[in-house]
């Protein structure tokens, strides 16, 4: 018996991705493979923790069995990494597998299974880790009355994205002002920059992903401070790692990375400001 179903991956961030480009970054995007259909994110520049926040949507994807099948034991999305390169095809960097949430046309589209919840899945090169993929999968099923009565994707709309489709509300997570404040005492560099979030260049100004704290011909970096802001999600598990790396200043504009660390967390890191507030209550009160 043949149902057809609209599947929506919502494809968000990865992190922890390996360098797969000398710079010690990658241009990272992620094909969705699912039955005899594929989709690509767009390609995110020099980060190792792209957030797509991108929803790639099937349609028509047809299905053959009973319907309960379809909805207790779906068939497999799979997730393949890719770094894209200026010249020649896409460098493979890992894959990872996800089965969809499925809601059947006689079913209502609210909680506890729907809107689906993103989860990190494991992406493997071979035999070994090669980071994570925060994203979320769901199948509906076209009923009698078509594409019209499935659930509307609810905003938002960037309109300088063009015709790509962020994740939707209810979905994506709830974002929040953050900054990152970094310091460097007596640190034997020429060119030390901080990779964080989105987009990161190798070096860019304050505002953005990447920090310059020193591009000085005379190799030493003494108490220097600087900062960037960016919107990240509220839930401390879903903030991107900070990754540091040396670079090296050659001439004619070259350079060449020295080393890199990748701080995982920073959780013990965060500063909230008090709650004025609840100040004002507690001492009033």
């Amino acid at each position: 018996e043949k149902q057809v179903f609209q599947l929506r991956a919502h494809m968000y961030q990865a992190r922890s991705l390996f360098a797969a480009d000398s710079s010690g970054l990658s241009d990272p995007f992620a094909r969705v493979f699912f039955i005899s259909q594929s989709q690509c994110t767009e390609v995110l520049n020099e980060t190792l923790c792209p957030t797509w926040d991108q929803l790639l949507v099937f349609d028509n994807v047809e299905l053959y069995g009973e319907a309960h099948e379809m909805r207790d034991d779906p068939p497999i999305i799979v997730i393949e990494i890719y770094d894209q390169d200026t010249v020649g095809k896409a460098d493979f960097m890992g894959r990872t597998f996800a089965k969809p949430v499925v809601k059947m046309s006689d079913e209502h589209y609210c909680p506890p299974r729907f809107p689906p919840q993103l989860e990190y899945y494991q992406i493997y090169r071979g035999n070994s880790t090669a980071g994570d993929l925060l994203a979320a999968f769901e199948l509906l099923q076209i009923g009698p009355g078509g594409k019209s009565d499935l659930p509307p994707i609810d905003g938002p709309t960037d309109v300088d994205r063009g015709p790509i489709l962020p994740v939707p509300l209810g979905i994506r997570p709830v974002l929040s002002k953050y900054r990152v404040e970094v310091i460097a005492l007596k640190h034997q560099i020429l060119l030390f920059s901080i990779v964080w979030g989105r987009r990161a260049c190798p070096w860019v100004c304050e505002g953005q992903e990447g920090l310059l704290l020193s591009r000085s011909p005379h190799p030493t970096c003494d108490n220097q401070h600087t900062f960037a802001s960016q919107d990240l999600p509220e839930n401390e598990l879903l903030h991107p790692p900070l990754n540091i790396r040396v670079v090296d200043c050659r001439a004619f504009g070259r350079y060449t990375l020295v080393g890199s660390h990748t701080v995982s967390s920073l959780r013990k890191f965060i500063y909230r400001p008090p709650d004025r507030k609840a100040q004002h209550w507690n001492m009033t009160g």
